[in-house]
C-alpha cells in the first residue's frame, strides 16, 4: 500500500471517529463507510432503510452536508496537521445529486451543439461544478467556471 493511500486511509479513520462522536451526541443512527476515490478520502454516513434523521444532516439543498464536510475536514486537519480534501456524503445525497447534475450537463451540451452558443448554468458549489465539468469534457466540449462564490457557475462552450 502506497504512502498516499495510507494517509488517505488515516484521514478516513479520523473523519469516521469525528462523525461517530457527532452521531452519538445527536442520538442518531448511521453506519460509516470509508473509501478512497479519485485521490481523496471519501466518508459516507448511511442508514439501513430510509432515514429522516440523516436527511436533516443534509439539509434542503445540501447546505448542512457542506458545513459538516468543512467541520470534518477541520477535525482531520487538527489531528493530522494536513489540509484535507475529504469528501463527505450522507444518505447518498451526493450520489443522487451527481446523477441529476450529469443530466443538467448533458442537456447543456445538447443545447450548445444545437445552437452553437455558450450556455451558462445556475450557480453551483465546487463539487457540483466539478461534476458538470467532467461530463462536458467527456462529451468532447469545454467548460469554464465564472463568477465569485457563492455565485460561481459553469459555462459550457461551443466546440
Amino acid at each position: 500500500m502506497s504512502d498516499s493511500i495510507k494517509k488517505l486511509d488515516a484521514e478516513g479513520d479520523v473523519a469516521a471517529d469525528f462523525l461517530e462522536e457527532l452521531l452519538d451526541i445527536l442520538d442518531m443512527d448511521g453506519d460509516i463507510d470509508i473509501s478512497v476515490e479519485a485521490g481523496r478520502a471519501k466518508v459516507a454516513i448511511v442508514a439501513e432503510g430510509p432515514s429522516q434523521d440523516l436527511k436533516r444532516l443534509v439539509g434542503a439543498d445540501g447546505e448542512v452536508l457542506e458545513a459538516l464536510q468543512d467541520l470534518t475536514r477541520l477535525a482531520v486537519q487538527a489531528d493530522t496537521g494536513e489540509v484535507s480534501r475529504l469528501m463527505l456524503d450522507i444518505a447518498d445525497f451526493r450520489a443522487g445529486r451527481r446523477e441529476r447534475l450529469a443530466e443538467v450537463a448533458r442537456e447543456a451540451v445538447a443545447k450548445v451543439r444545437a445552437s452553437g452558443d455558450r450556455v451558462a448554468l445556475q450557480p453551483m458549489n465546487a463539487f457540483e461544478r466539478k461534476v458538470v465539468h467532467d461530463v462536458v469534457l467527456e462529451a468532447g466540449l469545454a467548460s469554464e467556471s465564472e463568477g465569485e462564490d457563492p455565485h460561481r457557475y459553469v459555462v459550457v462552450l461551443p466546440a
